[in-house]
């Protein structure tokens, strides 16, 4: 059979007419001159040195990923010493910005009319970059929507429905990928089925679907079909005898949430499904600017609090507020954590507390609150020796943190012995009645701190708890303590359980005492030990030993 007769001309003009039908780069080697073509879409993406160069194995270094270069060197050395007819070779280009982008570099060896190796001529695709459908789902992808979106922004009011699936990773890893995948393909035609005329839907990524609808900018008719794709759901849970249970949540942006930048539309449409999320799932949330800024703030906030932990707690201080005697004398007082942030401003506890807590950053704030405090208590004890520091002690440390290691180790660190400090544990650490926090709880009673149930009278107190854990010290919640001061009922019932507690020989403290009022009112009660901004708002350790250790020697 007569051979083809190809030529270097004849290869150009056949890729360059294919090249507007493909997403791929198509490329002709000239073997025996040295010189590769490749089609011009290849220069907007990579580091070529153009689309027609000589010294093609020493030019291929030149934008070829540094690692890669010998295996790339290698298989064309192959190719021109005539030992392999095909090239089919997965490794990175450099972009015009010089990252490394993964290619599928594949190719065939045509022969001149003496049968020798002429051209190498094939396909690059990129193996890395994102599809533009979805074969699990059946939808289009994001980098469509990416495409369509400057000219869909333009020319209608579009209104956006973001839906997740609750707990998908739960069903993943119980009931592994391929039943997964099955849900998606579901709730993915759940939606398509509800969709009406102006509206479609893309995959975006995981368990995520967005719903654009170009015809009602409505969120009335968003709300209506997230009801109606959650409707739909129940009944698929029902056919399929409950084997698995998911819900949906769904975040709808609309209005001036969704604009021309399509990254930040994106953010906010994002943020509206995790706040369904954070409400309880299974519900949708319209997007609201005060509450995108309140979570910024939060965010940033936590960001800040990162950066004062690994700089040395900068900003973190350590307050003192006393607690004394039905004789006003001072028993003891609680170190408490304040921040002031990088401008300067101090922020409330309430705020910074429960970030602490959510992000894990509480132990080693934890642990820097017990160096601190207990280097304060050896040096109040040179005046005093029976005087006391009381510090919180929060349930993620319990359940997270060596926390009698660190308590131990601090007290020996700071020369005071475990009887000098309190522990104070809110009553919803241990609402789960954990094995960890009961075995933590005995340990510190063993080793002698003394442990004292704080807040009790809000959220989950009860003194049944208070007879199971054994505390030695119950203190009386303001919110309670002003309860009882405005109210006959309350306060009968604040009597009794002062009396209560008193039978099982624990000390009680009332907290939040502000005026002279108020406290003759609780005198009356019968308390041991009253805290509050009547004695002294919390002060820092230098203040408080002049005012409470040295000056007055514990009187007040």
């Amino acid at each position: 059979m007569k051979k083809q007769k190809f030529n270097f001309e004849y290869l150009v003009d056949v890729v360059n007419g294919f090249s507007p039908c493909m997403n791929d780069y198509l490329y002709v080697y000239d073997l025996k001159n040295d010189t590769y073509f490749i089609t011009e879409s290849a220069l907007e993406r990579f580091r070529l040195p153009g689309n027609l160069f000589h010294n093609v194995v020493e030019s291929h270094a030149l934008f070829t990923y540094p690692d890669d270069v010998p295996m790339l060197q290698d298989d064309l050395g192959k190719l021109l010493r005539g030992e392999q007819k095909m090239h089919d070779l997965r490794y990175r280009w450099l972009s015009k910005e010089g990252e490394p982008i993964w290619i599928n570099c594949k190719g065939r060896i045509l022969a001149d009319e003496e049968g020798e190796a002429a051209f190498l001529v094939g396909c690059i695709n990129e193996i890395g970059r994102r599809q533009e459908a979805d074969n699990v789902s059946g939808l289009l992808g994001e980098n469509l929507l990416k495409e369509y979106w400057p000219n869909m922004i333009s020319e209608y009011p579009v209104a956006l429905l973001r839906i997740g699936i609750d707990g998908f990773k739960e069903i993943n890893e119980r009931l592994g990928t391929e039943y997964g995948d099955m849900v998606l393909k579901e709730v993915a035609k759940s939606i398509e089925q509800c969709l009406e005329e102006g509206q479609s839907v893309f995959r975006l990524f995981a368990d995520e679907f967005l719903v654009v609808d170009v015809k009602h900018d409505s969120v009335e008719e968003l709300a209506d079909l997230y009801d109606q794709v959650r409707k739909s759901i129940d009944v698929l849970l029902t056919l399929h005898h409950y084997e698995v249970l998911y819900t949906i949540s769904g975040g709808i942006t609309q209005g001036d949430a969704v604009d021309a930048d399509y990254m930040k539309t994106m953010k906010y449409s994002e943020f509206a499904l995790q706040e369904a999320k954070r409400r309880g799932k299974n519900q949708v949330y319209l997007y609201e600017k005060q509450d995108y800024e309140d979570w910024r703030k939060k965010r940033n906030l936590m960001n800040m609090l990162r950066r004062c932990v690994t700089d040395g707690f900068k900003g973190f201080h350590l307050y003192f507020q006393p607690i004394i005697s039905k004789d006003e004398d001072l028993l003891y007082s609680e170190a408490l954590l304040r921040f002031q942030d990088e401008d300067g401003t101090w922020i409330s506890p309430v705020e910074v507390i429960p970030l602490l807590e959510e992000s894990g950053l509480i132990i080693p704030v934890g642990k820097w609150v017990m160096e601190q405090a207990f280097t304060c208590c050896r040096e109040f004890q040179k005046y005093r020796k029976d005087y006391k520091v009381s510090i919180n002690v929060s349930y993620i440390q319990i359940l997270k943190s060596p926390i009698c290691t660190d308590l131990l180790e601090a007290v020996h660190k700071a020369g005071i012995t475990p009887d000098s400090v309190v522990i104070e544990l809110t009553e919803s650490g241990y609402l789960e009645k954990s094995k960890a926090v009961v075995s933590a709880w005995n340990k510190l009673k063993e080793y002698g701190f003394r442990i004292a149930v704080d807040d009790f009278g809000t959220g989950y107190s009860n003194l049944q708890n208070i007879g199971e854990l054994g505390p030695n010290i119950v203190k009386i919640d303001r919110t309670f303590t002003m309860k009882a001061l405005s109210n006959e009922y309350e306060s009968e019932l604040l009597k009794h359980i002062i009396y209560m507690v008193h039978s099982i020989q624990l000390v009680v403290v009332i907290e939040g005492i502000e005026t002279s009022q108020e406290l003759v009112r609780i005198r009356e009660m019968d308390p041991d030990y009253i805290q509050g901004y009547y004695y002294s708002k919390p002060c820092s350790g230098a203040e408080f030993c002049d005012k409470f250790i040295v000056s007055k020697e514990g009187k007040v």
